[in-house]
């Protein structure tokens, strides 16, 4: 009923798998230190890692999991 969840890459499988326990009833913790990134472009922008990683774990933080 409870999950951990660390790993790689927050940007894609840490979202994916914390909405998708989310939305199975799991009570979800994300640890923030033990997740990673890396930059991305869009529109030949370069979001840095770091810029990625606030992004989607403010986004997921109260709403799909706690991130400590």
């Amino acid at each position: 009923t409870k999950l951990t969840v660390v790993g790689m890459m927050t940007h894609m499988c840490i979202d994916t798998t914390v909405r998708a326990a989310c939305d199975l009833g799991f009570e979800v913790t994300v640890v923030a230190a033990a997740c990673a990134t890396k930059n991305l472009e869009f529109n030949g922008r370069v979001v840095a890692a770091a810029d990625v990683q606030a992004a989607y774990l403010s986004a997921i933080d109260g709403s799909f999991a706690t991130v400590v």
